[in-house]
């Protein structure tokens, strides 16, 4: 399909605009349903399973094939930094048997915060490594993920203290800087593509839900999983810059394919919580 919009020069490159319609920008959806109550049960696992895919494998494929070094150096690169998070994971568990352990959860709700800090530390940490290699950093974070939840397992306590530092600070500042950075005169003087993109999101990356999860959920639980997992922007806007940065990727397309994701967010959850309002949790 994005094929043949670059055939018909609607699209310079391909490659970046075909990533970017697989996205589901999970992290947003997540406290979004929370809030709704329905991020539990059938729908919810769903609704997660398949925001996880739609987030970790277009990293992956962003990392692959837009990266600064060939495609076989990036895997090996990836896989690198895979075993590396691995290793750390193992520490952990090793240090977990140990005084240190005993002392971070002690201290764990005094003014040091030491849990909060490791995890800051380890996240920074990996998250350096992949730029320092040219690796998409949202890959780092995501291993960093990993490490944390091997180790960590269930931990409520921790989620919430990350849960007020990502939705407290850093995401509100990464809409404002994207919507600083947002064309929007591009946008007004070409809508047709942004209304494009945004049918394009729903049709690739949402109707197939439709038909995937058929035995397990029905019509209205599977069109408010359709217009879920449509929902994208931050890999968009990284799709954007690099596209627009490495010259592949018409400045107008990346405005309007940033505003289709800006409007999936604004309008696309919205509709599936009142779909999903009557879930029956399981």
């Amino acid at each position: 399909m994005v094929g043949l919009l670059a055939a018909t020069g609607f699209v310079r490159a391909f490659v970046p605009v075909a990533i970017a319609l697989t996205t589901t920008a999970l992290g947003t959806l997540l406290p979004i349903m929370r809030e709704n109550g329905i991020l539990g049960g059938v729908f919810g696992r769903t609704v997660f399973a398949a925001g996880a895919i739609g987030e970790i494998l277009p990293i992956l494929a962003i990392s692959l094939f837009l990266g600064s070094e060939q495609t076989w150096w990036e895997a090996l690169v990836i896989a690198s930094i895979a075993a590396l998070a691995y290793v750390l994971a193992l520490v952990a568990r090793v240090l977990a048997r140990t005084r240190l352990a005993t002392v971070v959860g002690e201290n764990q709700h005094a003014t040091s915060q030491l849990t909060l800090r490791i995890t800051v530390v380890l996240l920074v940490g990996l998250l350096l490594v992949t730029q320092q290699f040219g690796i998409e950093a949202a890959l780092g974070a995501f291993f960093a993920g990993m490490v944390l939840r091997w180790t960590t397992g269930a931990n409520p306590e921790l989620d919430e203290k990350l849960d007020a530092v990502g939705y407290g600070i850093f995401i509100p500042v990464f809409f404002v800087s994207s919507g600083m950075a947002l064309d929007v005169v591009s946008i007004v003087e070409n809508p047709l593509r942004l209304l494009v993109f945004l049918v394009l999101l729903v049709v690739v990356r949402g109707v197939p839900a439709l038909l995937i999860y058929r035995r397990t959920l029905d019509l209205r639980e599977r069109t408010a999983l359709m217009l879920l997992t449509a929902t994208a922007l931050p890999l968009l806007v990284a799709l954007a810059e690099i596209g627009v940065s490495s010259g592949i990727m018409l400045p107008e397309n990346a405005a309007a394919l940033v505003g289709a994701g800006v409007l999936s967010v604004a309008v696309f959850p919205l509709l599936a919580t009142r779909l999903a309002a009557r879930t029956p949790v399981a």
